[in-house]
């Protein structure tokens, strides 16, 4: 008996499983022929024009973050002081005062420091600067009737002499006179252009310190639901260690210019007060600071006495220890442990990039990175066995 071709028990040929082979290459191709014609490849001048297009906008993009480079800096360090102030002001919070009236209470106090600043240190170091000036000349005139140059032979005589009268005629040269003077018609446009940069920044630190909360929980919202958990916490921890680094070096650069300026007052060294500023500015580089301005500073008290300065050499050496073991960890308790050499490589670099601002911002920065290695990059490679 023959069957029908109706009939269920013959099986017609599965045309779906025959035709499928072609039909996935076509699909496979399909994409990529669009993604040809789309990117030009199909056409040789098509693809020319759109990589002329796309080097012009790079270049184009480039040349904008060059003009406005200032402002991002005034952003950046905007952005990074309330990140920094932002501890202070959770504290005042975690008192039961408000976020606003503990924003006003930081800034009142930041405003009363820069105030008592301007009033008693920033005139004595304007003074002391111009007493430091007038008595190089007295001071280069009586190296050779110091202790010092007496004990040398006649062959360092001659060449410490010889250095001095190089030195001499250096500065009295008329090209050194032009580039000292446009040094200093640099640096008083520099001074106005130093003011309205800090009220920009004291302005956008205001804004931002302000809206910092709700900025974290606008970026937790645009993360996937099941990782805004670990995103916040890993946010806050980042942010907490930012604004601990930040303080700590401006609280340790603070207690350095203290020591400084009661070591001159008590061991009878000249320009105290402008020693303690550039020992607060040269102790913000992490790390070497106070090193830096242990050798600094025993040179200048040098030109008063070879004792005084083996004196201020010694209880600076002793202050640097008392802070890397006692006052450092406390200030720093917070901030995440950095090895020297990074520190070292991120202090030249910062400084290389931004100045003394880049310096300063090193250190949080790097310890950000390490943070976001040691709690998502390590444990996702040590999940790949």
């Amino acid at each position: 008996m023959v069957d029908s071709p109706e009939s269920p028990n013959v099986s017609e040929p599965d045309t779906e499983v025959v035709a499928s082979p072609r039909s996935a290459v076509a699909a496979a191709e399909r994409p990529r022929r669009v993604w040809a014609v789309v990117a030009g490849l199909d056409h040789p001048l098509a693809l020319g024009f759109l990589v002329t297009i796309g080097v012009l906008a790079a270049l184009v993009l480039g040349l904008a973050a060059t003009v406005i480079s200032t402002i991002l800096v005034y952003i950046v360090l905007a952005m990074f002081l309330a990140v920094g102030l932002d501890p202070l002001v959770r504290r005042l919070e975690g008192k039961g005062i408000r976020r606003g009236t503990g924003i006003a209470i930081v800034f009142c106090g930041f405003a009363v420091a820069m105030a008592a600043f301007l009033m008693f240190v920033f005139p004595p170091v304007l003074a002391q600067i111009g007493q430091l000036v007038a008595a190089i000349p007295d001071a280069i005139a009586a190296v050779p009737e110091s202790a010092w140059f007496g004990a040398l032979d006649a062959g360092a005589q001659q060449a410490v002499l010889a250095g001095i009268d190089q030195a001499g005629d250096w500065i009295s040269s008329p090209s050194t006179l032009a580039h000292l003077g446009g040094g200093l018609l640099s640096a008083g446009i520099g001074l106005i252009g130093a003011v309205s940069a800090t009220f920009i920044v004291v302005a956008l630190t205001l804004y931002f310190l302000a809206s910092l909360a709700a900025s974290k929980h606008a970026l937790y919202a645009l993360a996937p639901a099941r990782s805004r958990t670990r995103i916040e916490d890993l946010t806050e921890r980042i942010t907490d260690s930012v604004g601990s680094a930040l303080l700590g070096s401006v609280t340790l650069s603070l207690i350095n210019a203290a020591v400084v300026f009661v070591l001159h007052l008590l061991i009878g060294l000249p320009f105290p007060a402008l020693m303690a500023v550039i020992a607060f500015v040269i102790t913000l580089i992490p790390l070497f600071g106070s090193v830096i301005f242990l050798v600094l500073g025993s040179l200048v008290a040098l030109f008063t006495s070879p004792l005084q300065a083996l004196i201020f050499a010694i209880c600076y050496l002793v202050y640097i220890q008392i802070e890397s073991y006692v006052v450092s960890p406390r200030v720093m308790n917070k901030a995440i442990s950095i090895p020297p050499a990074l520190v070292l490589i991120g202090a030249l670099a910062g400084g290389a990039l931004m100045g003394i601002v880049g310096v300063l911002l090193a250190l949080p920065v790097i310890a950000s990175l390490l943070l976001i290695i040691r709690e998502v990059v390590v444990p996702r490679q040590n999940l790949k066995v």
